[in-house]
């Protein structure tokens, strides 16, 4: 927490410079309650991974995604939805961030997941994403859920939300994301 607020790292498993999930990050940057910065992170520079580029730490691009999430109070996942699950590049980064496991910055921490996508919105990924979570004992919220449907109707070319009946939802999850964070943390300061 800096300044009375909860830093959340954003991460979009999308690459794609018109992607609906990295337009979903942005607008809920545009409605974050008071209490919450949000940062988004960029996953681009992340390469494949690969066991034997984690002697010291692994390349740069993940050392730095690594410090990223340690420092945030909270992570805020948009997830695609590719083929019925999560997407590549997506998976690509959160295998990164896992290992090793014993010192993995995503250990205990809380997360929320929303998604833009085709008929069910990304629930299929954000499924399979908490299949995940669950290994790497990140500790998602469950409720309410943030899933944008048809989204290639709701979005703009440039990956801007268009459908502003959608804003109020997000700033409602978000605030609920904020309670979580507060009621994660304070389990963990009791231990």
């Amino acid at each position: 927490m800096i300044n009375g607020e909860y830093q959340v790292l954003g991460i979009a498993g999308s690459l794609r410079k018109g992607s609906f999930n990295r337009g979903l990050l942005r607008a809920a940057v545009n409605v974050k309650p008071q209490g919450m910065n949000i940062d988004i992170c960029d996953i681009s520079r992340i390469p494949l991974f690969n066991e034997d580029l984690r002697v010291d730490g692994g390349p740069d691009a993940v050392r730095e995604f690594k410090d990223r999430i340690a420092g945030a109070d909270g992570l805020l996942f948009a997830v695609p939805e590719y083929n019925y699950s999560m997407a590549g590049v997506f998976k690509n980064a959160i295998d990164w961030a896992s290992r090793p496991i014993d010192t993995s910055p995503l250990v205990g921490k809380p997360i929320a997941m929303m998604g833009a996508g085709g008929g069910l919105g990304a629930g299929r990924a954000q499924y399979h994403f908490r299949q995940a979570a669950v290994f790497v004992n990140m500790i998602p919220m469950n409720r309410p859920e943030l899933m944008v449907p048809h989204a290639w109707d709701k979005f703009a070319e440039n990956g801007d939300l268009k459908d502003e009946t959608y804003l109020p939802r997000i700033a409602e999850f978000l605030t609920a994301f904020v309670a979580w964070i507060k009621f994660v943390k304070a389990g963990q300061a009791a231990q």
